[in-house]
């Protein structure tokens, strides 16, 4: 959890997050084996590879998503908050992080896709799981089969997952908790 608190950072100084907006996004465009081959380079081979390359890509969709939802708060909304007496963090706890709890939701959502998808590559780099046997299929005379048979659990959990924090994005979203308060009473 370093890209929200990075994001929630860099929100209010533009000039520093135009360079690790910028640095996140050139990251991003190095494809998935390409780079968990430059980190095999420089980590060798295993788990710890593939949690590098996952961190890696998963930066840049919530870093930037927080960067946004931080900053799209209505400038009035935080004017409300500051003629009340809240702080810097009153507001950011109580006003900017609610608002853009949906936006930073989504950034994650599309980490945690991304992430499933790095992970399943480290079989390439003796990382083990669903890739083991996507290569397995790859080597294979006619082993479509068995390529799928690593691809469609990869892919469902990636489904699995997306739903579940939409979910939870649903939950989060104060506009839901809103609506379920009066419909409650």
């Amino acid at each position: 959890m370093i890209a929200i608190p990075l994001g929630i950072y860099i929100a209010n100084r533009h000039t520093l997050s135009k360079w690790v907006i910028r640095l996140a996004s050139i990251i991003q465009t190095v494809p998935s084996l390409a780079m968990v081959s430059i980190l095999m380079l420089a980590m060798g081979l295993g788990v710890k590879v593939v949690l590098m390359a996952t961190f890696l890509y998963a930066l840049l969709p919530i870093l930037s998503n927080t960067y946004t939802g931080i900053n799209q708060v209505d400038r009035n909304v935080l004017d409300a908050g500051e003629g009340m007496g809240m702080t810097g963090w009153q507001q950011l706890y109580m006003v900017k992080l609610p608002l853009s709890i949906s936006v930073i939701m989504a950034g994650l959502r599309n980490a945690l896709v991304l992430a499933i998808g790095v992970v399943a590559i480290g079989a390439f780099v003796g990382a083990g799981g669903l890739g083991d046997i996507i290569i397995r299929g790859t080597n294979a005379t006619n082993g479509g089969a068995i390529i799928l048979a690593g691809a469609l659990p990869t892919a469902f959990m990636s489904i699995i997952a997306d739903w579940g924090m939409g979910k939870i994005e649903k939950f989060l979203d104060p506009a839901t908790q809103i609506r379920r308060k009066r419909t409650q009473g």
